[in-house]
């Protein structure tokens, strides 16, 4: 377990607090993806003056790096329960389900969510299925579900992972990270939570197996800077060892809470700093909009994020998608903030290829 540091996950900046941010971020114009901790702490902190400023250091870093095009992908999202089911009509419904997704222009099925442990269904065939009913990328399951499906089997999570991309799967997300730390795992989930040591072992034997994943961040449930850039620092290492990430997504706690100054604050600070840690490794950072809603993304947009993630596209046949459920996105609203941002737009595939 790394080290937590010290003090509360959003503490305000003072006087002398300014001056450690400005020093920080006159030494980010030049090495960005080279402070040392301390210096990412105290940008984490930036407010009023210095958090525009750190907001411009990253946009223009973005620009660098990705130049001036908003990134979309159309994509649906499957939960695992409401679509799973070995039988006929249950197969027949996925099969109707794939098909409509592919009518509204969907080129990525977004699959998350644990298959009930009374299910007759299995991983594996599950993914079969979907993919019989492409061509479409399946983006799918989470770590601690595989450990599952791989338990169910009997077998390595390294060779049911190489088993699923035989049987038509793309891509797994990085999701389930919340903070990569183990005590803060163990606070959060009110007892022992997945290790960060397995949620590791599972990315990276995703990656070996020829399969892509995103890398992710649920800060803001009384984690500390240092431990955000604990976080941080974890993915550059797995990249350096993997190159599988293909995007880092921040997303807060509680996005209800979003509105709050001190929410927002440390939205467009986290996202910014991540901008500037991960330069040159991880070049895509996603402005999640369902998460802070279109509007603040425009923000975020702004700030170091360059991707506006998936169109979330449902039909008449549309499963239960979880929290975002009932929340689409159209190709139309995307190209009005791509103009607000001076940008232009461009359809991707999940791996950032063009469409």
């Amino acid at each position: 377990m790394r080290d937590s540091g010290a003090g509360t996950s959003d503490a305000g900046v003072g006087p002398s607090d300014s001056d450690r941010v400005r020093k920080w971020l006159g030494e980010a114009a030049h090495a960005p993806a080279a402070l040392p901790d301390e210096g990412y702490v105290a940008l984490l902190g930036a407010d009023g003056p210095e958090l525009e400023q750190l907001c411009e250091l990253a946009d223009a870093l973005r620009r660098q790096a990705v130049g001036d095009t908003l990134t979309y992908v159309v994509n649906r999202n499957f939960d695992t329960a409401a679509v799973c089911g070995a039988d006929r009509s249950a197969r027949a419904r996925l099969t109707a389900l794939v098909a409509e997704a592919r009518e509204l222009g969907a080129t990525e099925i977004c699959m998350q969510g644990p298959l009930p442990a009374d299910s007759d269904d299995d991983h594996l065939a599950l993914i079969a299925a979907i993919a019989a009913a492409g061509p479409i990328h399946l983006h799918a399951f989470r770590p601690p579900e595989w450990l599952d499906a791989a338990a169910r089997r009997g077998v390595p999570v390294a060779t049911v992972l190489a088993e699923a991309r035989d049987a038509g799967l793309g891509s797994v997300p990085g999701t389930a990270a919340r903070i990569l730390d183990d005590e803060v795992r163990h606070r959060l989930n009110g007892g022992p939570d997945l290790p960060v040591r397995q949620w590791i072992e599972v990315i990276e034997a995703a990656h070996r197996a020829g399969l892509f994943s995103t890398s992710t961040m649920m800060y803001g449930h009384g984690e500390t800077p240092a431990q955000q850039v604990a976080h941080l620092r974890l993915l550059t290492e797995i990249q350096d060892r993997t190159g599988g990430f293909t995007e880092f997504i921040a997303m807060p706690w509680q996005p209800g809470e979003r509105t709050t100054p001190q929410a927002w604050r440390q939205a467009r600070a986290v996202h910014a700093v991540a901008r500037l840690l991960l330069h040159e490794r991880i070049d895509h950072i996603q402005a999640a909009w369902p998460k802070f809603g279109l509007e603040s993304a425009v923000s975020l947009l702004r700030g170091g994020a360059d991707d506006i993630g998936g169109l979330l596209v449902t039909g008449p046949l549309a499963p239960e998608a979880g929290a975002e459920a009932g929340r689409t996105l159209t190709v139309a609203e995307v190209e009005r903030t791509a103009r607000s941002l001076g940008r232009s737009t461009r359809q991707r595939t999940t791996r950032y290829g063009d469409v």
